[in-house]
């Protein structure tokens, strides 16, 4: 991503200064303008990996709008004199894009969970949207190690059914990575990393509650949750984003006169 006065600094990642309504607008617009587009939303996760993982920095740099996913990321920009005005996870941004996306009869294809959970989240969401139309769902296995050619067959059934939007359920940074990959083959679609988002809406994992999220211990209720899945991330991996933010003070000092 360039160097853009609208955005902030986090470590190697840049994060869009945006509400939670700006958001939206901003991808409606990007589904109007026909021209294809990629929504990303950096965690402490993400930007810890940002660090070291070149590919991932890479795929980032391809990102039209960088919404930040977490309190903590909030409070860091508050830290550093450029706030964020909300916290925007893919989560959070699901139902209420799916209301526009019901309104405009935008074309949503659903990308990632369990096998069949793709399904279920869209037979959860037409209950509740009932003119929103679903392009399609697919529950890959998919490997980012391997040659793009093995993913030719993803591509290509999400290409088939020519939707506007594409959430992506992969994980990071395996959705981050595909994303970039195929995002311009896909064209006009616009393509959104949403994590868990698609398990949330299908009810196959359950969403901390929003005092939770509000207080920045998402990832503990969830690590509580899944321990073995994600006890290196949360205990291991993630506390690195404090040393990343104490660099981005100093220099955030060094700049002021």
């Amino acid at each position: 991503m360039s160097p853009d006065p609208s955005r902030i600094q986090l470590g190697k990642l840049q994060v869009d200064r945006l509400t939670f309504t700006q958001a939206l607008d901003r991808i409606e617009a990007m589904v109007a303008a026909r021209a294809g587009g990629v929504v990303f939303t950096p965690n402490v996760d993400h930007v810890v990996m940002a660090g070291h993982d070149a590919r991932f920095r890479e795929a980032y740099a391809k990102a039209d709008l960088s919404l930040a996913d977490g309190m903590p990321v909030v409070w860091a920009s508050h830290l550093l004199g450029e706030p964020l005005p909300a916290k925007i996870s893919g989560s959070d941004l699901v139902l209420p894009l799916m209301e526009r996306a019901n309104r405009g009869r935008w074309r949503v294809f659903l990308l990632g969970g369990g096998p069949g959970v793709a399904d279920v989240a869209a037979a959860n969401l037409t209950a509740r949207f009932p003119d929103l139309v679903i392009a399609g769902t697919l529950s890959p296995r998919v490997d980012m190690s391997q040659p793009a050619s093995s993913r030719e067959g993803i591509l290509e059934s999400v290409r088939a059914a020519r939707p506007d939007v594409v959430l992506v359920a992969l994980g990071a940074p395996k959705q981050e990575l595909w994303i970039a990959e195929a995002a311009a083959a896909l064209r006009p679609a616009v393509l959104l990393g949403v994590g868990a988002a698609v398990d949330f809406v299908a009810g196959t994992v359950q969403r901390a509650p929003d005092w939770i999220s509000a207080a920045g211990l998402e990832w503990l209720y969830r690590l509580a949750r899944e321990p073995r899945r994600l006890w290196k991330r949360y205990l291991l991996r993630d506390p690195a984003f404090l040393l990343i933010l104490l660099g981005d003070l100093r220099r955030a000092r060094h700049r002021r006169p």
